[in-house]
Parts: C-alpha cells; sequence; structure tokens
C-alpha cells in the first residue's frame, strides 16, 4: 500500500507544471481610446514582439466596423502579420500565411467556360 501511494506522489511530482522556465513579457504599450457610438481605438506592443492594432468605426447598420492588424513571433525568428476588415461586407483578413485555394485545372476551366457560353445562349439543364 505503501509503495502504491509513493508511485502516486511520484507521477503528481512529475506531472506538476514547471513554473520556472516561463520568462515574464513586458508590456511596452497599452492604449485605449473610447471615442463614443461605437468608435475606438486600441493599440498594444509587447517587449517580445507581439502587437496589435485596432480602429473601429460606426457601420452603416448600426453595428462597429473594425479595422486592423496584428504581429507576433515565428519560431525562425521571423514576424506573422494578419491585416484585417470586418465590415457589412463581412470579416476579411490579409497574410501570406494564410491559405489560398489551388488554381483550378484546365478541364474546370474549360467546363465553366462552356457552362457561361450555353447560360448566354438560354441553354439550361435541369
Amino acid at each position: 500500500m505503501k509503495s502504491v501511494i509513493f508511485a502516486c506522489l511520484a507521477a503528481l511530482a512529475v506531472a506538476a507544471p514547471q513554473f520556472g522556465q516561463l520568462n515574464p513579457v513586458a508590456i511596452l504599450r497599452d492604449e485605449r481610446q473610447d471615442l463614443g457610438n461605437g468608435a475606438f481605438v486600441y493599440e498594444f506592443e509587447a517587449d517580445n514582439g507581439i502587437s496589435e492594432s485596432r480602429r473601429g468605426f460606426s457601420g452603416s447598420q448600426g453595428q462597429t466596423n473594425m479595422e486592423g492588424s496584428f504581429r507576433f513571433p515565428l519560431p525562425d525568428g521571423s514576424f506573422a502579420e494578419v491585416r484585417y476588415i470586418a465590415d457589412e461586407n463581412g470579416f476579411r483578413a490579409e497574410s501570406p500565411l494564410l491559405p489560398t485555394p489551388h488554381p483550378l485545372p484546365a478541364h474546370a476551366i474549360e467546363q465553366i467556360r462552356i457552362a457561361e457560353e450555353q447560360r448566354a445562349r438560354g441553354i439550361t439543364f435541369e
């Protein structure tokens, strides 16, 4: 019985988080402004290279639209940056890191062209 208890305590000690290995991150800038009516400005920067910049403004349908960017370090030492807009047309992000669809094969492009010609001539299929 004592060996079972000892084994459980040893397993707990090995599985415990290793907090001594964490490096604290200093916040260099954290600026927030409420401009009223849903408009705002937010800027954040940490000493490890993480940063964010966001601006909000009133949308045409009563919502708050936003545009901004964020940046963070990658394991190879380079930085990833994403720029985005969120408005009446939805959320759109731009970054070289985001996946893009593969180009259509030539035969699919040809089929689309033929279908568009048929539609233009009034030919439909059900």
